[in-house]
């Protein structure tokens, strides 16, 4: 959309086989949170993508498939730890109990407990990598947070709260797919949401997206969706583009008030 900055909140730059052509494109078109899902990655994507900063920030991530799969074990954990202090992004971080991953639902909260503790903690100064989030000051800045509760959500929210997590991050759910209480929960403790185009094609996600506060809301793609992907760049732009149309048409808003609105919500996010 002309002149109005577009932000995916919640993408995998690190899937693609092509990352930085991605990266270039966000920076272009608005910028980008990707995250990572094993913290091992989390220093060489940082790294490789620095000359998009400060448009294109990299979290540091321990995704719960990976831990429930156990490709990300004690060792992982030990290291998000101690990377920790010096990231400014969280991102992608959480639980998820379907079905197919709900016996590991113990390892999971185990895990997410210790990255919610380490988030918890402040910026170490001089350390953070990237710029620190909206609402930041130079005594206390925020991390953001970018979250997934995939049938988790009153755990994941458990587990913020008991933490401190509400109160030091950003927290921001990722195609949030929990009840109507969760979601009023959720609203009501600060949480902001990215919403992606699959949501918005769902009725349930439609109903959302109409409950959630206008400065509540963020763009998101989760693009790309599986490790070595060869992406267009030039998709970038158009699946946040169509994401933006099909949320104005939800909420029944006029697309460019709400996309302004989106894109100040998402550079405070974004920049420092």
């Amino acid at each position: 959309m002309a002149g109005v900055p577009l932000i995916d909140t919640h993408c995998h730059l690190d899937f693609a086989r092509n990352e930085e052509a991605l990266a270039a494109a966000y920076a272009a078109c608005g910028g980008a949170l990707s995250g990572t899902c094993d913290p091992r990655d989390y220093e060489r994507v940082r790294t490789m993508l620095a000359p998009f900063a400060p448009r294109v920030r990299v979290g540091l991530g321990l995704h719960p498939w990976w831990v429930a799969d156990g490709a990300c074990g004690e060792g992982e954990i030990a290291l998000f730890e101690r990377l920790a202090p010096g990231a400014s992004l969280i991102s992608e971080v959480g639980l998820d109990f379907q079905p197919r991953r709900a016996e590991t639902r113990d390892t999971q909260i185990e895990a997410f407990e210790r990255v919610c503790l380490a988030a918890a903690r402040p910026l170490e100064e001089g350390k953070a990598a990237g710029q620190c989030a909206a609402g930041s000051s130079a005594e206390s800045p925020r991390r953001v947070m970018s979250i997934h509760s995939s049938a988790a959500a009153t755990c994941v929210l458990d587990v913020l709260e008991r933490t401190g997590c509400l109160d030091a991050c950003i927290c921001i759910f990722h195609w949030f797919s929990g009840s109507q209480e969760e979601l009023s929960r959720a609203i009501d403790a600060g949480c902001f949401f990215s919403v992606n185009e699959r949501m918005l094609k769902t009725k349930r996600g439609r109903a959302y997206a109409r409950t959630i506060p206008e400065n509540r809301l963020l763009l998101e793609t989760d693009f790309p969706g599986k490790p070595g992907t060869t992406a267009f760049a030039a998709d970038v732009a158009l699946r946040l583009e169509r994401t933006m149309s099909l949320l104005a048409e939800a909420r029944g808003a006029d697309e460019r008030s709400l996309a302004t609105a989106i894109a100040a919500a998402s550079e405070r996010i974004l920049l420092s």
